[in-house]
């Protein structure tokens, strides 16, 4: 009995479903226009559809090649969801400095190559980061730290 990659098989059928998803629901819900004049739905079906395409050109050769499905990292799964769970509830009552602090705290859970110190770097640096992208590029009104009302602001 031969094996199939299916991870590969796995990886292009989600390719090909997310493209002719993107695909039919842009034409459908979009202007398409003509070839002439586009309308705003004709650049994201045809992405739709090139991205259904590069799912075939996955999918297909794996169907042939040998391979097995590797065994999920449920701890790195976990750690990952924690931080986006963390980030969603914090960013609101706490600001963006400390939502994203917890967020890459959470998320180095997911792999052992970085210690605390690198990781405290990292969080200050992602922070400094979307600060100035955001706050100072953008112009977003998204608050850095949001005080409780019993500490006094400066």
């Amino acid at each position: 009995m031969q094996t199939r990659d299916y991870r590969d098989i796995i990886g292009g059928a989600a390719l090909i479903a997310l493209g002719v998803f993107c695909a039919v629901h842009a034409a459908q819900n979009l202007p398409l226009g003509t070839v002439t004049h586009m309308g705003p739905g004709m650049f994201p079906m045809a992405l739709g559809y090139i991205l259904a395409g590069l799912g075939v050109l996955v999918a297909v050769p794996a169907l042939f090649r040998p391979g097995r499905l590797p065994q999920p990292d449920y701890r790195s799964l976990a750690a990952v969801l924690v931080s986006t769970l963390l980030f969603a509830l914090t960013i609101r009552t706490a600001g963006l400095v400390p939502a994203i602090v917890l967020l890459t705290l959470a998320a180095v859970l997911a792999d052992n190559k970085l210690r605390f110190v690198e990781a405290a770097l990292l969080s200050a640096a992602l922070s400094l980061l979307a600060v100035l992208i955001f706050r100072v590029g953008l112009g977003m009104p998204i608050q850095p730290f949001i005080w409780p009302s019993f500490i006094p602001s400066f």
